[in-house]
């Protein structure tokens, strides 16, 4: 990885505002999830990438070499990350995202290389920090014709959960929170794309859209917004496949997850 070396620290500055419409649109894609006058989880749709179609990757992202590297690997995944909160938005916010690269790293899982990137993002409101969060992505190379399904456990019984909730999904909701977020990535709205080049069972649930999920349903348990949530996604989640959302005591804290209805978790979390 020392090729990408002088990556790291690279970043942008952007700004963007929590506009009346914004928030409107996102009530209306998220109903069921619009927690707080600017409702949790809206930051990930400030500041996107925006880019011409000829500086688009075959997956509808940016194409490496702009913003992120020109790794090997081209598969993409939201791996996970961390969220501290530091106080909230309002509505009419105009927000200032300070944006870095701050590790590139190469591990061997189970089905070959990869490559993890982790992006720092600090998010201010006149000068004054609101949010600071850590993005892990994750590049793997494409699936092998005719190699094994990949088998994930199924989830650990972890007792009665404090609250638990079902994860809504459709193809429409999916399309919708694509656009809210300026999310190119085929894989949620090209089924054919999804099943054919990136070897999905169907169109795949957001990570992000889960994340938010657990973060609402923590901030409803605990009768507060987390001070700190961490997430990471651990098996893919495709339209069609019901999911609920648990949220279980541990310690101080939540033990959050997103599983599939008689199968394994897709994303496991925790709240403080």
């Amino acid at each position: 990885m020392g090729a990408f070396d002088d990556w790291i620290g690279r970043g942008s500055r952007r700004v963007d505002t929590l506009s009346p419409r914004l928030i409107a649109q996102y009530r209306a894609t998220l109903p069921d999830l619009a927690v707080g006058e600017v409702p949790l989880g809206l930051f990930w749709a400030l500041s996107p990438d925006a880019y011409p179609p000829s500086d688009l990757g075959r997956d509808g992202h940016p194409r490496l070499g702009l913003e992120l590297p020109p790794l090997p690997l081209k598969r993409r995944m939201w791996a996970g990350g961390e969220i501290a909160f530091h106080s909230a938005f309002r509505a009419g916010d105009e927000v200032t995202r300070n944006s870095r690269i701050e590790r590139i790293a190469e591990k061997t899982g189970t089905t070959g290389p990869l490559i993890f990137v982790s992006v720092r993002h600090e998010y201010q409101v006149a000068g004054a920090a609101v949010l600071s969060e850590r993005q892990d992505l994750v590049y793997r190379e494409d699936p092998v014709a005719g190699a094994p399904a990949v088998v994930y456990p199924d989830a650990p019984d972890l007792g009665l959960a404090a609250a638990a909730m079902p994860l809504l999904a459709d193809p429409v909701r999916l399309f919708r929170y694509s656009a809210l977020t300026f999310n190119g990535h085929r894989i949620h709205y090209d089924a054919d794309y999804a099943r054919g080049v990136e070897g999905y069972l169907g169109l795949v649930v957001h990570g992000p859209l889960q994340a938010v999920a657990m973060m609402v349903l923590a901030t409803r348990v605990l009768g507060r917004m987390p001070a700190v949530f961490s997430y990471r996604g651990l098996s893919p989640l495709t339209l069609g496949q019901e999911a609920l959302v648990e949220a279980h005591r541990d310690g101080e804290g939540l033990a959050l997850r997103v599983r599939r209805a008689g199968g394994p978790v897709t994303m496991a979390g925790r709240a403080t």
